[in-house]
């Protein structure tokens, strides 16, 4: 894991996450690797705090208006540790964001509403998946 600091929204509608879908990089060293469905964010600038980050990440990235945000907890991500905020959005669908980086870092791909798993909790609350790596099994 790197130092990077990184600010991630976990925006639920109707039983399920709002997740983003990245590619990284693969053989090629560019955008042709392996899929996985992460939570909307990234890198917070310097002299932005998490929660600005997380405010700016979520237009750039999904395309929604943030109107309410609320601090949850930090989480070790692969590419750094990562502040995670329950964040609600204004009316609207979401749409991918324009991730055209000149950079080998993970592309965005595609936007979805993934379902929020059914686990049984001792304490009340949502379990929320900070990351979804898809990968084949061995045959």
């Amino acid at each position: 894991m790197t130092k990077r600091r990184r600010a991630a929204a976990v925006i639920v509608r109707d039983g399920r996450v709002l997740m983003v879908r990245e590619r990284g990089r693969g053989p090629s060293g560019r955008h042709d690797g392996q899929e996985y469905w992460t939570l909307p964010g990234g890198g917070i600038g310097v002299g932005e705090t998490a929660e600005d980050a997380v405010r700016r990440e979520v237009v750039e990235e999904v395309g929604l208006r943030p109107v309410a945000v609320r601090y949850l907890l930090d989480v070790p991500y692969p590419s750094g540790l990562t502040s995670c905020f329950a964040v609600q959005v204004a009316d609207g669908e979401p749409r991918l964001g324009d991730d055209r980086l000149p950079c080998d870092c993970p592309a965005m791909v595609g936007v979805d509403w993934v379902p929020l798993p059914q686990l049984q909790t001792e304490t009340p609350g949502l379990p929320i998946p900070t990351m979804i790596v898809v990968w084949e099994p061995p045959t």
